[in-house]
């Protein structure tokens, strides 16, 4: 499986921008996916993250209420939501694939990683 994350950029505080995450092959509906963040100087971290059948999600505790997560199995697409943007979210987003029907909570484990995309939120 091949990742490309998008849609990343310049946003104002309070802002609202969708990240999509555009896998290759035919199998993404049997990987678990997540997203993750980096900031500056920071190590990465857990975002949020969605079942292979898309009824299971999980977010980490800073965005939960913010972010949402989904998947389009059809287009083989994966999404984050984000409003309410603050700049404590600055960060590169990666997407993240894991043969797995455990949700992606951790970096470790992690089968494949897509190119970041660099959102910036400024105050």
């Amino acid at each position: 499986v091949q990742l490309q994350a998008s849609g990343g950029g310049l946003v104002r505080a309070w802002d609202s921008l969708r990240l999509p995450c555009a896998a290759s092959g035919r199998t993404f509906s049997t990987y678990g996916m997540g997203w993750f963040r980096q900031a500056n100087g920071k190590e990465r971290e857990f975002v949020a993250a969605i079942s292979r059948s898309t009824s299971i999600t999980d977010y980490a505790d800073s965005v939960k209420g913010r972010f949402t997560i989904s998947r389009d199995n059809a287009k083989n697409t994966l999404y984050l939501q984000m409003n309410g943007l603050k700049p404590e979210d600055t960060a590169v987003y990666y997407c993240a694939a894991r043969y797995s029907s455990i949700l992606i909570t951790s970096a470790s484990g992690i089968d494949y990683w897509g190119k970041g995309t660099l959102v910036t939120v400024s105050s």
